[in-house]
């Protein structure tokens, strides 16, 4: 039996870049020259003071686990022998939050720090997910 395609995303606007830019192993985010906020996910207006001044950056990609759910069934054929997974709300030092899954974690806490890694999918798709952070030696 062959594993089914991932299902796959169709950027469009500024979803483009964001995706682009993960698969040069990079997490964007943008402020806002106008008001100084912090705004994810991608746009071209910012949602805070409606300035088009707004500059991409790019996320060091540290966080904590903000909060999580275990999910125990697959929302598609290509997760089915993937599950159960973890997909958390994570807080970005940067000051966003994004969802994600969490890979190569047994136990999980709110409050957990994790970190960035990337997974490519095929040539033209690239995700972030999260891990926790290594402890350094």
């Amino acid at each position: 039996m062959t594993t089914p395609a991932p299902p796959k995303p169709a950027p469009r606007g500024e979803e483009q870049i964001y995706f682009q830019a993960a698969t040069e192993n990079r997490l964007t985010y943008q402020t806002c020259d106008t008001c100084g906020s912090t705004v994810f996910y991608l746009r071209a207006v910012c949602p805070h003071c409606g300035s088009e001044s707004l500059r991409l950056r790019d996320s060091a990609g540290v966080g904590k686990v903000y909060s999580y759910t275990v999910q125990h069934r697959a929302g598609h054929p290509y997760f089915a022998d993937r599950t159960p997974m973890t997909l958390a709300l994570v807080d970005l030092d940067e000051g966003f939050r994004l969802l994600a899954d969490l890979v190569d974690v047994d136990e999980v806490a709110v409050g957990m720090p994790v970190e960035v890694v990337f997974h490519e999918l095929d040539h033209d798709l690239t995700l972030p997910h999260f891990r926790r952070v290594k402890e350094s030696t």
